[in-house]
């Protein structure tokens, strides 16, 4: 059931926040903690983007990943689709603009809410979703 998911949100207050450099930071924690970890983009090029982000974020440190379907053997997956999750994976970060289906699956469910006004039209409708299934979710508002 869902109430064993944990969802935050994370708020980028400001437009040039990077969203996909927060998600790489909430990434490398998790992993640090043990968590196998996917990172759910709404395409290629959003999954392509971040995986080259990867490589060099946080600077200084080692983010073990993969972009694709057959990341099952790695800590952290980068994918677009939902279905290609690994199962193994406990914290999904989800930088699609819909809410994910059955978030049971997780331990952790990390929503990062961007600056941009249009987008954060999108986690507004996520955060209800969630709090529909009988979840409540957290929000953190991260750097000001």
């Amino acid at each position: 059931m869902n109430s064993g998911c944990q969802v935050d949100f994370y708020v980028l207050p400001r437009p040039d926040q990077s969203a996909e450099r927060l998600a790489c930071r909430l990434a490398m924690m998790a992993w640090e903690q043990g968590h196998r970890v996917a990172v759910l983009t709404a395409d290629e090029k959003d999954a392509s983007t971040l995986d080259d982000i990867m490589w060099d974020y946080p600077p200084g440190r080692f983010l073990p990943h993969e972009n694709g379907a057959t990341a099952s053997d790695t800590p952290v997956s980068i994918g677009t689709q939902i279905a290609d999750i690994p199962p193994d994976r406990n914290v999904l970060i989800n930088l699609a603009d819909y809410p994910i289906p059955e978030p049971g699956r997780f331990k952790r469910l990390l929503e990062i809410v961007p600056g941009d006004e249009l987008k954060r039209l999108a986690s507004r409708t996520k955060f209800r979703a969630y709090r529909d299934l009988g979840l409540e979710p957290a929000s953190h508002t991260i750097g000001k």
